[in-house]
């Protein structure tokens, strides 16, 4: 099984984060025990800032078993279709990463409604990339790619 992984389950591990490490590591473990772990250019992009040396990610990467697997067409295809749905219903609503639920924010100083553009081109590529290119994503944003994305598998 090819599981795909996003930014967040490999940044819980290398910052690393008191809430999230022990599960993202254990789910990082189990998946690669199941078969090959790979991310995409935008996975790769996100996390290099993290790494002062140019080698550095390159080694973690080798060491950890993840490949690089560059997005076939037909993903980023996927990512432009869920990209164009977004961008045409998002509305003044932010959604939750977890259960996906829409919900409309005020500012307790003027009451006037928060927005924030929430996604940005990269979720989608990530999305699309394990849609087409993996059996499943691992990703703590199950909301999210549940809404765009209704066919892939996510696991966090």
């Amino acid at each position: 099984m090819i599981s795909a992984v996003d930014t967040n389950i490999l940044l819980d591990i290398l910052l690393p984060d008191e809430h999230y490490y022990h599960s993202s590591k254990t789910l990082l473990d189990k998946a690669y025990r199941e078969g090959g772990l790979i991310i995409c250019e935008a996975v790769y992009a996100e996390l290099a800032c993290q790494f002062e040396e140019p080698g550095a990610l390159e080694e973690f990467l080798a060491d950890t078993g993840i490949r690089l697997l560059p997005s076939s067409r037909q993903a980023l295809r996927e990512a432009s279709i869920a990209w164009r749905t977004y961008t045409r219903q998002r509305g003044r609503q932010l959604q939750c990463a977890s259960c996906g639920q829409l919900q409309t924010l005020s500012c307790s100083h003027c009451g006037a409604t928060l927005t924030s553009r929430q996604h940005i081109i990269t979720d989608f590529l990530i999305g699309g990339h394990a849609l087409v290119q993996a059996d499943r994503l691992l990703s703590r944003d199950r909301g999210f790619y549940r809404l765009y994305f209704p066919k892939l598998k996510v696991n966090a």
